[in-house]
């Protein structure tokens, strides 16, 4: 049980949520949530302008709407609002952006009803999830149409996910043990503004790009090696002088990995200088891509701990203040540096594999296979790779440079973050895709140095993979061997095996 205060949730945790984790609101923060509503009802009930409470929305600001209205100036803004298209969002993206939600509301900034905080926070417990339309948010407002199709369930409409069905909301939640809530003033606001569902997808990803990379390192040695690479360029001198965290990591991860390799031992004294900048330029290319995800994650960790709704409650202060939190450039810009960074791990792993398949130069037979000519050998698991790397070219474009006005001028300027992380999925999907080829790549040429012993890290992993993908010695189809080399590195078992090796990466 993961406990939100609106101040400290980790990427983690959000991630644990998403997979299956419950949450509870901590007493301070309840507290804080129950003084704030307190004191949206007592301005409601003076009859003050409040923007969204007793006014219309967006370019609607100044348009005062009756006290009495006001049940039906939340409901309709909901339901105007679920305008969402495509596919469904998966469920574990839905449910990040469920927690992200809960955390956001618990601060205390945002007027709901805790009934309603509570009522977000069992949906999570027992399981319905709204169904949410991938498409539609252009993330000025934050992610309004996906956020108002998650607030629909709340409410009793929509539709949600229970148990491993798609069924109407109400019946969702009575399944589930769960009654809607009827809306009081401001909550349909407070639910539908907010950067939440962009958040939770970039939250996951920059997990799985920090998973990606490591997996990276492993994989990049494993070419090194079979390749008769040079393991100098990840000397310790050499790094400290240009001493970027990443690179530094990097090398000594390689370092690691390498250590005790008898194939490494084996051409130390050939006369090749120099590799190519694919297998010479790993510490600086992937150190880079290591600290591009550092920095995403820092700004994914801040946007996860933050009030982006509008307006804002200080019930200390008795104040409501109208602003700009629920922009989502922060975390637009943030996911396009992710999905360009990441796509350089598949930009450089694809070249290392036609190099494998090329390497006559290094003792290795054309396309990996022992009968060159009767044989294709591997020829066409590169051809895949460099599919998925071009892929990523058109997927990497950043749409937070793009601002297409809404509502009628008022949202003048908008991230179009929604659009980013809906990309990056794809993104790092082809990532794993070229890794995962690369690393069917780097085991067939490890089997042409045998009997020769590989380093500490690059031996488990060669392990592993050869325990789930059989040698190439006839042709055969290679998607089988891409699918569970996906499978090695997507569940962790590759990474796994290097660091029961003692490997620290």
């Amino acid at each position: 049980m993961i406990e939100l205060d609106g101040r400290h949730l980790t990427l983690e945790q959000i991630e644990a949520v998403a997979l299956g984790a419950g949450v509870e609101i901590a007493p301070a923060a309840r507290a804080r949530v129950e003084r704030a509503r307190q004191f949206v009802e007592r301005k409601f009930a003076g009859g003050e302008a409040i923007y969204g409470v007793t006014t219309g929305f967006g370019r609607l600001a100044n348009v005062r709407v009756s006290p009495a209205d006001a049940v039906d100036l939340q409901l309709n803004l909901v339901r105007s609002h679920a305008a969402g298209t495509g596919d469904p969002l998966a469920i574990p993206f839905v449910r990040a952006a469920g927690v992200l939600r809960a955390n956001s509301l618990s601060a205390g900034h945002s007027g709901i009803k805790p009934a309603t905080l509570d009522l977000i926070v069992a949906m999570l417990a027992r399981g319905v999830t709204p169904v949410v339309p991938s498409q539609g948010s252009v993330g000025a407002s934050g992610d309004l149409a996906p956020l108002a199709h998650m607030t629909l369930v709340l409410i009793g409409e929509g539709e949600a996910y229970y148990d491993g069905q798609r069924l109407p909301g109400d019946v969702a939640l009575g399944r589930g043990g769960l009654a809607p809530i009827q809306l009081g003033p401001k909550e349909g606001l407070a639910l539908v503004n907010g950067t939440q569902v962009m958040t939770g997808i970039a939250a996951l990803g920059v997990l799985r790009a920090e998973r990606l990379a490591a997996a990276a390192d492993i994989i990049g040695a494993m070419s090194l090696e079979a390749y008769l690479g040079s393991e100098r360029v990840f000397d310790r001198r050499l790094n400290d002088l240009r001493p970027h965290p990443g690179q530094e990591r990097v090398a000594a991860n390689l370092r690691q990995l390498l250590a005790g390799s008898e194939i490494v031992q084996s051409h130390r004294e050939c006369e090749r200088v120099q590799d190519p900048y694919s297998f010479r330029c790993i510490p600086v290319v992937h150190g880079a891509v290591r600290d591009s995800i550092a920095h995403v994650r820092r700004v994914t960790e801040i946007e996860a701990n933050s009030v982006t709704d509008n307006p804002l409650v200080f019930a200390d202060d008795e104040e409501f203040i109208s602003g700009g939190n629920f922009h989502g450039e922060p975390i637009a810009l943030a996911i396009d540096f992710l999905k360009i960074a990441v796509s350089e791990l598949a930009s450089i792993a694809e070249r290392r594999l036609y190099l494998l398949l090329n390497a006559a130069d290094r003792e290795l037979p054309l396309f990996l296979t022992r009968h060159v000519g009767l044989q294709s050998g591997l020829m066409l698991v590169q051809y895949t790779a460099a599919a998925l790397v071009n892929e990523n070219k058109g997927l990497g474009w950043p749409s937070s440079i793009d601002s297409i006005p809404t509502s009628a001028g008022q949202e003048d300027h908008v991230s179009m973050g929604m659009t980013s992380a809906n990309a990056l999925s794809h993104v790092l999907d082809n990532v794993e895709g070229a890794l995962a080829c690369e690393l069917i790549g780097a085991a067939t040429a490890t089997d042409f140095r045998r009997p020769l012993r590989s380093g500490r890290g690059t031996q488990a992993a060669y392990a592993v993979t050869r325990d789930r993908i059989a040698p190439w010695t006839t042709d055969r189809p290679p998607a089988p061997d891409i699918e569970a080399a996906r499978d090695l590195i997507r569940t962790g078992a590759l990474l796994a095996a290097a660091l029961q090796a003692d490997i620290k990466l």
